[in-house]
């Protein structure tokens, strides 16, 4: 599904990524896990093309979406890839509903529809308690799968998460953790998570080691 060709980044006179290959399959949950600066959040950001590489190819589905226009670029990162970051970064003046609304409003689809499409999600996450509530009304835990839900909406291929669970509790870690398992299942997306945290890297289907910007381990 996802396919990354001889990626390389530099910044400045510093090379962070020094020729990646990697496949993503459809339906696969993947850990991406090294030492802080090894490389994995600019990786990260290169398959969400958030950024560019210097060199190489990323592909979805066989489309090389370097080849895209800036504005074609961004319809297909909206529809297509959701993101997760470590601090949720939800909008504060809006509710969780409004929250996760968002990006479905910016693809164009009907408030009526989102909203619709919204409260399900709500459901699935066991917060449709809380979708009056606006983010600082709401627990750290509560805050994630709110971000998680705003990742959902578009239903895209794949969710990438960056440090998803790196400022909740042992608790709420491992309610994060079982969620994304339970969202596979239910809805089929694939996962591409970097993490520090081993014990979320051990139940991925795979582990994905960075260390100085190369691949050492894959597995």
């Amino acid at each position: 599904m996802i396919e990354l060709k001889g990626i390389t980044k530099s910044f400045g006179s510093l090379l962070v990524l020094k020729g990646i290959d990697l496949t993503i399959d459809k339906g696969e949950i993947v850990s991406i896990v090294g030492p802080s600066g090894a490389g994995k959040t600019t990786l990260l950001q290169i398959m969400g093309t958030l950024d560019k590489p210097e060199s190489g190819e990323v592909l979805f589905d066989g489309v090389n979406v370097e080849k895209m226009k800036e504005k074609e670029l961004s319809k297909f990162r909206n529809r297509n890839i959701g993101f997760v970051f470590q601090f949720h970064q939800l909008l504060p003046e809006f509710t969780a509903l409004e929250n996760i609304m968002m990006p479905a409003l910016i693809n164009g689809v009907s408030f009526k529809k989102a909203k619709e499409r919204a409260e399900e999600i709500l459901q699935i996450l066991g917060l449709e308690e809380r979708g009056a509530h606006k983010p600082a009304e709401l627990s750290g835990g509560e805050k994630q799968r709110v971000a998680v839900g705003r990742a959902l909406i578009n239903k895209p291929s794949v969710i990438l998460a960056d440090e998803p669970s790196g400022s909740l509790d042992t608790k709420n870690k491992e309610e994060l953790h079982q969620l994304f398992f339970d969202l596979r299942d239910k809805l089929g997306h694939s996962f591409v998570i970097v993490t520090h945290d081993e014990t979320l890297a051990k139940l991925t289907d795979r582990t994905i080691h960075i260390i100085d910007g190369k691949i050492s381990d894959c597995n």
